[in-house]
């Protein structure tokens, strides 16, 4: 692994468990195997240094998701993008950990997250969803409350502890979390799609 991508890892790893705050750049410095100036150095500041450390982690996993198909029904469509959005989360659960935390702080943190990844992520569904609604096989929803129905069944990919005390194998397979991610989104597209159906 090339030292930027183990830097970059290392900071990953260190937001993911202590958060922005809690990441002093004495104790990142220190996770990194680095001089305290490097940071600094390298990035310019702590705030850059999260940025690319964010950027690096998301750009891998918007890759991964799936890009509209107009040859496929929209349902289908929407089934497919969400659920690739929760396999995602299956390979990138440090990332998530560090989304959860921020969706809650009103900082440029979320600012850069929103206007960098989240708009751009709710726009690739946006055609799919008017025009289900436009057809009557789906109910209008405000955008917040999409984003709501869509992004906490997330935290049943990632948060790993809390569902092995509800029964969850330990440990827990690759085939099984996909599973779960799986019938996750099949559990939100058809609740999102029953709502407006009428005559079907």
């Amino acid at each position: 692994m090339p030292e930027e991508e183990k830097i970059l890892r290392r900071g990953l790893e260190a937001f993911a468990e202590l958060g922005y705050e809690g990441a002093s750049a004495r104790e990142l410095a220190r996770r990194l195997g680095v001089s305290h100036n490097f940071i600094n150095d390298r990035y310019g500041s702590k705030a850059a240094f999260w940025r690319a450390v964010v950027d690096s982690a998301m750009e891998a996993q918007l890759a991964r998701l799936p890009q509209p198909d107009p040859s496929l029904d929209d349902a289908e469509c929407l089934r497919r993008f969400i659920t690739g959005f929760y396999l995602t989360a299956v390979g990138t659960p440090l990332m998530d950990r560090i989304m959860l935390e921020e969706l809650s702080r009103d900082t440029e943190r979320l600012d850069y997250l929103y206007e960098r990844y989240i708009a751009p992520t709710l726009d690739l569904m946006t055609p799919s969803i008017e025009r289900l609604v436009a057809a009557g096989r789906m109910a209008p929803i405000p955008l917040d409350v999409l984003f709501f129905t869509v992004i906490p069944p997330m935290s049943g990919v990632i948060q790993g502890a809390l569902a092995q005390r509800m029964g969850r194998p330990v440990p827990t397979s690759p085939e099984q979390l996909t599973a779960t991610a799986e019938s996750l989104a099949a559990i939100v597209v058809n609740g999102l799609l029953a709502t407006g159906v009428t005559g079907h």
